[in-house]
């Protein structure tokens, strides 16, 4: 009997070895800014797989992103039909505390965003031979960056009543 339970507690700690140590689950409004043009959507997120509801009239009104199975369905509800297109990373929501390319980080302030305390940075990154500035607010009771804005003010993403799940 010992040895049972001894190959099963040693069989169930393999299994829990292949787990991420840390998952992120959340939903939250999302209001992005593009030269001056505001789009909103619900942002139902999970690892490797998000769903977007866009609240604006185009003809997609969700997006479905399974990144483990490197696609992406477009649903067009109004048409009844949807589109399948393969998962790209320019897909990728920027919900890390960390930039990819990431080169430089300095902290700037503080600020309350949402009622979570924050703090700003501008954070530079590089891909390939392209340099990009940025001012990431990170919320330091959830470690969940609300805001992301290019320094030059023609991109902003803003998260909003974000709720965070354990996985």
């Amino acid at each position: 009997m010992r040895q049972t339970c001894l190959v099963l507690l040693c069989a169930g700690s393999l299994l829990l070895v292949g787990l991420p140590a840390w998952a992120l689950e959340f939903t939250a409004d999302q209001v992005t800014k593009i030269d001056g043009r505001t789009h909103k959507a619900n942002i139902y997120y999970r690892d490797t797989m998000w769903r977007i509801e866009h609240q604006s009239m185009g003809p997609v009104n969700v997006s479905i992103v399974r990144k483990d199975k490197q696609v992406v369905w477009l649903l067009l509800s109004r048409m009844k039909h949807f589109k399948t297109m393969p998962y790209g990373p320019e897909q990728d929501l920027r919900v890390s505390e960390k930039l990819d390319g990431e080169v430089s980080r300095q902290e700037i302030g503080t600020e309350v965003r949402e009622g979570h305390p924050t703090i700003l940075y501008e954070v530079t990154t590089k891909q390939g031979e392209q340099v990009e500035a940025y001012y990431q607010w990170v919320a330091t009771d959830i470690h969940f960056p609300m805001k992301l804005a290019r320094k030059d003010g023609s991109w902003i993403v803003e998260y909003q009543h974000v709720k965070l799940r354990s996985v």
